[in-house]
């Protein structure tokens, strides 16, 4: 990776210090094409995810965070307390203006934009095609909005086909798409008509530090009210409508009814948690955590017996949870509440590192969680299992490699190999 003195522009509404999704991932790689010596202007949101508004201690309109070779601008944005379809894009309409206008003199060598916010991807797209500018602009994809809005019954009909006309058109018209999964490229190739040779798979790499746990794992327990005999069975991240969460509360249900010693907990936020709080009350199979980051995050899930994935029982092509990396990581197996043919169960079975049930089915999650816990061989392996995977192929060197050569190819590929490459206007 050669990025020494180019200007990345990298536009994303979610960015450090929330504490799961996608911010953490555009932080890494922010960090990582700094130190090897790019030149990078970030231009994100407030602070909101999976909260759904704003983090305490971010006031006025913007704000810039500025260190050696990194530039942060932040800029506020209209954030929905209820985040339907229509609501997030007004939320991304807002960013994209304030995004397109913040940046409108800056010099950039190349752009990277999230999608999540296509919005914006898109008005850096019509911009640089309107001004003739030869700013290559790279869009990195980690959910689709048509096939997620479908999925979750948000959009249908007419409706969810012109999203992805739009969101096949924005892609089609940048100069470089990438995606976190080989099923992602399938769907942007066959679906959405773009070329093979601008798809590129770069896969999302683990952030969890294990090197920051400070706690024992029986210390961690203690703190948090687990008991030794207590079967802990942990929810990490964002509590919406895709996780399709009664499902837990209903096996949580059934686990109250037998007096078991296998507990749910759900950790963190999301706009779905005070109905799935409502839904539970009175429930003893069930707890509700806050959202916890840094070395506190490694040591929550270390001390989970096992680590709950859930989605929707339609979910199957719209997203690869960014929790399963983490999960991958802590040494803790992992059970998958999630279609057999979902991006998700593909990943289970990949990496070999937990155990997959039919989603939407509380019997099944209660009998497999049952069975894993009394069989502490097979976890161990599990675990062992998604260490591995993590160090073979989800490894953030690897993918900052990736990213890095990218770059380098698409900035120099209309310039002189003798002669440095001049930041372009956008």
């Amino acid at each position: 990776m050669d990025n020494q003195g180019n200007k990345i522009l990298i536009v994303g509404i979610n960015y450090s210090p929330e504490p799961t999704g996608i911010a953490p991932y555009t932080e890494g790689l922010a960090n990582a094409i700094a130190d090897a010596g790019a030149d990078v202007r970030v231009v994100t949101g407030y602070p909101h995810y999976p909260f759904w508004r704003k983090m305490d201690g971010f006031s006025g309109l913007s704000s810039v965070e500025q260190s050696e070779n990194l530039t942060v601008q932040r800029l506020r944005h209209y954030i929905p307390r209820n985040p339907s379809f229509l609501r997030r894009i007004l939320m991304e309409a807002s960013f994209a203006l304030r995004a397109t206008w913040a940046t409108l003199f800056h010099r950039a060598d190349l752009i990277l934009c999230l999608s999540p916010t296509l919005l914006s991807s898109a008005a850096f797209v019509i911009r640089t095609r309107l001004l003739r500018s030869r700013t290559p602009v790279v869009l990195w994809v980690q959910d689709f909005y048509g096939l997620g809005a479908s999925e979750t019954g948000q959009l249908s009909g007419g409706l969810s086909s012109l999203v992805d006309r739009a969101e096949s058109w924005i892609l089609r018209k940048s100069d470089h798409v990438v995606v976190i999964h080989p099923r992602f490229a399938k769907h942007a190739q066959d679906i959405l008509g773009v070329d093979s040779s601008s798809v590129t798979v770069i896969r999302n790499w683990t952030h969890l530090d294990l090197s920051r746990s400070a706690c024992a794992r029986e210390d961690t327990r203690k703190r948090l009210g687990w008991g030794p005999e207590q079967k802990i069975v942990l929810h990490a991240g964002n509590m919406g409508a895709k996780q399709g969460l009664e499902n837990v509360v209903d096996a949580a249900h059934l686990l109250g009814s037998r007096q078991s010693d296998i507990k749910f907990v759900l950790m963190g936020d999301g706009n779905q948690r005070a109905h799935l709080e409502e839904l539970s009350d009175g429930c003893a199979g069930i707890e509700f955590m806050d959202p916890v980051g840094g070395e506190n995050f490694t040591d929550v899930l270390r001390a989970a017996d096992a680590l709950l994935l859930n989605e929707l029982a339609d979910l199957r092509s719209m997203a690869v949870p960014s929790k399963l990396t983490s999960y991958f990581a802590s040494g803790v197996p992992v059970v998958a509440a999630t279609s057999s043919d979902s991006a998700s169960g593909e990943e289970i079975a990949l990496s070999g590192a937990g155990v997959r049930v039919d989603a939407g089915n509380p019997e099944a999650l209660v009998r497999e969680i049952e069975m894993l816990v009394s069989d502490p061989v097979r976890a161990d392996q599990l675990a062992r299992n998604g260490r591995e995977y993590v160090h073979e192929t989800l490894s953030p060197g690897s993918a900052t490699t990736a990213f890095g050569d990218l770059f380098d190819g698409l900035i120099n590929r209309d310039s002189s190999p003798t002669r440095p490459t001049q930041a372009r206007a956008l």
